[in-house]
């Protein structure tokens, strides 16, 4: 029987499609992530499963649509009646090592950091981080260890707080404030040095196994990067490759320090069109961003492709969601289901198992690489939606892919305080979905068709050929509705599991076997 393999899970946070070399984008300076890509499989229209970071982590530490899985805000909790990832990969024997940026994924008490083992947050005002060695004495060392322990619990309730109260959230995003809470308290992570952590830590691995001669657990490690979140301060050689004028010139230099100082504009809609040059200095920050993020990443796939379990490791890179920099009238990530927000990079790397430069065309949704690194781990029970038999030419879902966005409350309630008008006009509080299917892509907002696009001809989304009833429209908008009943009766199902009483509704139990949850 040969050995589990290794697992690495990598997760740009922010990361949009459409902003990388291997995506086709002209501008894009990323050889790193390109040639890694060469080297496996991309998939070209990766779906987010949600627009914003809790519920589509949700989704793929779960395999559940937003609705089935109900962490769609930042007070919510999984349940623990629907088993995290990184539980079962305990289970099926794996270590299981965790480096996250984002705070909302490793600092929120929100079910998250379930079934880790070893979980390293670069995020928040005292990091936990991986420990390369410590200068100080031991009874020193176990001292500073010990007051950073208790500095963590002391803030954390505030941080807490600023996650889920809208009147911490409000005065949070002001612009005094904001400086120094992404500073101080670390709100971006700290992302290149968590990679460095993560290499020395593979690398100490690869030691301690040759050294001791014994074959160790199989490695489950999930990386979370949120470099090409807001704010962004790319270094300046970064800046300067983009486009040498932004430090230069003062009218952009000063767009670059107000956006980054006001953080009410990175959630709210616009209410008015991007300047040309608040359009040309976002777009030039967040390409450094994204070009110094890739910069880093080569030493982590330097030390992957050095590993003496290369061939036995396989690697998913896949964007929790992208960000929108003026498109549609909309900043950050909070209200609308453009591909801005829900086309993600999705690779994957496995050689010896997965061909060199293979590209998926057929969309998928990003929720299934919770059941590829399953299947991958040797349990097949949740084999059919694993992206293996996509590769393989047997897709059970179609080639078709939905996303829920379910507004963030906590960002409406900040809204009403500064533009309550903007909440009407945007429609902020409905409910959107999306199908993308053969090309097509429909919007449906409150269960209503309301957009729908060429994306083959029209992949920026500018022309809503809607109201010309293609013959898409139809067929389209009954496998969305189709799709809602079904969630709705999986969140049935998962609620069915946590109740106290025996479930004897056949249509329940055909859900949670259809959930794998029960034989």
């Amino acid at each position: 029987m040969s050995k589990k393999p290794d697992i690495l899970f990598i997760v740009l946070d922010t990361q949009r499609a459409d902003r990388l070399g291997c995506y086709g984008y002209p501008k894009a300076i990323t050889p790193n992530l390109d040639r890694f890509v060469q080297q496996g499989a991309i998939f070209q229209q990766g779906m987010s499963a949600a627009q914003w970071t809790i519920p589509s982590h949700a989704s793929m530490f779960t395999g559940l649509y937003p609705t089935v899985h109900q962490v769609t805000q930042s007070n919510q909790q999984l349940s623990p009646d629907i088993p995290h990832l990184a539980e079962l990969m305990t289970d099926a024997g794996y270590e299981t090592a965790a480096f996250c940026n984002n705070p909302l994924v490793g600092i929120l008490d929100n079910g998250f950091q379930r079934g880790f083992e070893q979980f390293y947050n670069y995020g928040g005002a005292v990091p936990r981080v991986f420990e390369e060695g410590s200068r100080l004495p031991p009874p020193f060392n176990k001292l500073a260890q010990g007051i950073r322990g208790l500095m963590r619990q002391i803030a954390q309730p505030a941080q807490q707080l600023i996650a889920m109260s809208p009147k911490a959230l409000s005065i949070s995003v002001s612009a005094w404030f904001t400086p120094i809470w992404s500073r101080l308290g670390n709100f971006k992570g700290q992302n290149e040095r968590s990679v460095r952590h993560l290499t020395k830590f593979l690398q100490q691995r690869e030691e301690s196994n040759g050294a001791n001669g014994s074959e160790e657990r199989p490695l489950f490690m999930f990386l979370n990067l949120m470099e090409t979140h807001f704010p962004f301060w790319p270094p300046a050689e970064f800046l300067d490759k983009i486009n040498p004028e932004l430090l230069k010139n003062r009218v952009t230099k000063n767009e670059m320090l107000r956006w980054n100082r006001e953080a009410y504009r990175w959630v709210a809609p616009l209410d008015k069109p991007l300047t040309a040059v608040e359009a040309q200095v976002l777009s030039d920050l967040y390409d450094a961003e994204v070009a110094y993020q890739d910069d880093y990443l080569g030493m982590l796939f330097d030390v992957i492709n050095s590993r003496a379990n290369r061939e036995n490791t396989i690697t998913i890179i896949v964007g929790d969601h992208g960000d929108g920099l003026g498109e549609h009238q909309c900043v950050g990530h909070a209200f609308v289901a453009y591909q801005e927000l829900v086309h993600v990079p999705l690779i994957m790397h496995w050689p010896g198992k997965i061909d060199a430069n293979t590209s998926v065309e057929e969309p998928v949704s990003t929720r299934r690489v919770y059941h590829t690194m399953l299947n991958a781990a040797g349990l097949n029970d949740r084999k059919s939606l694993s992206l293996l038999n996509v590769l393989a030419g047997n897709d059970v879902e179609n080639g078709t892919a939905y996303s829920e966005i379910y507004p963030p409350l906590n960002f409406i309630d900040v809204l009403k305080t500064r533009h309550p008008e903007l909440i009407d006009k945007f429609r902020c509080l409905a409910m959107r979905r999306s199908v993308v299917r053969d090309g097509f892509k429909l919007i449906d907002v409150d269960d209503r068709q309301d957009e729908l696009f060429d994306l083959a001809i029209d992949p920026e989304e500018l022309t809503d050929i809607l109201p010309d009833n293609p013959p898409q429209v139809t067929a389209m908008h009954s496998d969305l509705l189709a799709f809602v009943e079904n969630v709705e009766e999986q969140q049935t199902a998962v609620n069915a599991m946590g109740s106290t009483f025996e479930v004897q509704d056949e249509r329940l139990l055909q859900q949670l076997r259809g959930l794998g949850y029960i034989e």
